[in-house]
């Protein structure tokens, strides 16, 4: 059957040599189609409906990314308890282990016989001045919440993949539907027209057209159905899904349509990323970190003290001997200077770095703004009216059979139908971007539909 479906193939091609390599590319595609229809269909994929507050709860809960820097921040409180606490004693134990017995000549000049073994004990303690332990604690508190904030700023990126994959996957699904429209339809008119053909009404060059034009919507939609699985997959690692199931957004239209830029005036949404914006919260943390780190490394300069007990048995001139010890470093060569400086260097930096992050928050969210009304402003311009195609789709067959149109109108039809919503849910999708988008750059969701 292959076979002969080829050899009609090769002869209907060359009785059409002026259709151009175009539509020859199409029959050597087409013949290729029995074999493709006798693959084993796969098992059915279970679909889950999914709205957006419960993605974004699942989302809070299981990404591994969040659960990842939860615990980063859990470090760095620890590090935060460890630089306070105090140094622990050292204690030194010198025990005579050779000669047990100490001899020892008296007044008279013989030796006595003391019984007892040589052993010295010595503790130590030493103390940090100058607030040094203090000042680290306080320095390590800040850098845990540089670190908090850090993690609200991962949160606001990772949430704005989520909303924007979620609408992606919505409006693609739309699309979609299109194409399981139309090719079913083309599908049978083929059908119908292939035994026109081969009852000797129609021209071959008619049947040949209408399998390139559904060849071209079946690769399209193959290519969607590829774009759409990515994002699927993308969902699924947000949401720490492992399990092989499709998820349907839920979505509530007419909030979407009432969605609209003007709701909140730029310069309110510029003093929220101002305040609220995690990096630059973060920025603004790690500047006041420096800080604090400036102060310990002047702290660290002032050397520590060392405060100690010493007994010795019989090592000393008399026995039984016990003193106190002092010791601290003289600051004459090594008073910290580097590290002060280094300090120093680096408030500098973060200044510069918070000062950058100011200017990049006001611009990214006037750019955003400015997209977000262009985006609104075509789509309640456009005309969003898209009437069924089933409902077109007969009085367009019925013209055609009735040759009242030829098949270049016929094809055209489905042809702009088809672009007319792929580029309604396009322009659809973008707005929510948008949107999505004003909400990333202001660091609060303003704008929500669900």
């Amino acid at each position: 059957m292959v076979s002969v479906f080829r050899a009609w193939l090769a002869a209907a091609a060359r009785t059409l040599q002026g259709l151009g390599t175009y539509a020859l590319a199409a029959l050597l595609a087409l013949g290729l189609a029995p074999a493709a229809q006798a693959q084993t269909p796969t098992a059915p994929i279970d679909t889950v409906r999914l709205t957006l507050p419960e993605a974004e709860q699942r989302f809070v809960q299981n990404n591994l990314e969040l659960l990842a820097q939860r615990y980063n921040i859990s470090a760095q409180q620890a590090l935060a308890i460890q630089a306070r606490l105090i140094d622990n004693p050292t204690l030194f134990v010198d025990q005579n282990a050779l000669q047990q017995t100490i001899h020892r000549q008296d007044a008279v000049g013989t030796n006595a016989d003391l019984g007892k073994t040589q052993v010295a004990v010595q503790v130590q303690q030493l103390f940090s001045l100058a607030g040094r332990r203090r000042a680290a604690g306080r320095a390590q508190e800040q850098a845990a919440v540089v670190e908090s904030f850090n993690l609200e700023d991962l949160v606001r990126n990772l949430r704005y993949q989520l909303r924007t994959t979620f609408y992606d996957i919505y409006f693609r699904q739309q699309t979609l539907r299109v194409y399981d429209t139309e090719i079913p339809q083309l599908r049978h008119t083929v059908d119908l027209y292939q035994g026109q053909y081969e009852k000797g009404n129609i021209a071959l060059k008619e049947v040949i057209r209408l399998k390139a034009f559904l060849f071209t919507l079946e690769t399209e939609r193959v290519g969607l159905v590829t774009d759409q699985a990515n994002s699927q997959a993308d969902l699924h690692i947000l949401l720490r899904d492992s399990a092989s199931t499709v998820y349907k957004p839920v979505v509530d239209t007419r909030r979407l349509r009432d969605l609209s830029p003007a709701a909140y005036p730029e310069a309110q949404l510029t003093d929220s990323a101002l305040v609220r914006r995690a990096d630059l919260l973060a920025r603004r943390a790690e500047v006041q970190h420096q800080n604090l780190n400036l102060r310990l490394q002047r702290a660290i300069a002032t050397p520590d003290l060392a405060l100690g007990y010493s007994y010795d048995r019989f090592g000393s001139y008399f026995d039984n001997y016990n003193s106190l010890t002092v010791g601290i470093a003289v600051p004459i060569f090594n008073r910290n200077q580097g590290n002060i400086q280094a300090a120093r260097a680096q408030i500098s930096v973060a200044q510069a770095q918070l000062a950058q992050r100011q200017l990049t928050v006001r611009r990214e969210v006037h750019e955003a703004y400015q997209v977000a009304l262009r985006q609104d402003e075509l789509y309640q311009n456009t005309n969003r009216d898209t009437t069924p195609f089933s409902t077109l789709i007969d009085n367009i067959e019925k013209s055609y059979t009735k040759r009242l149109i030829s098949i270049v109108e016929y094809l055209d039809f489905y042809e702009a139908y088809k672009n007319n919503v792929l580029q309604l849910n396009a322009l659809r999708a973008n707005r929510m971007r948008a949107f999505e988008n004003l909400n990333l750059t202001t660091g609060r969701v303003f704008y929500r539909a669900e």
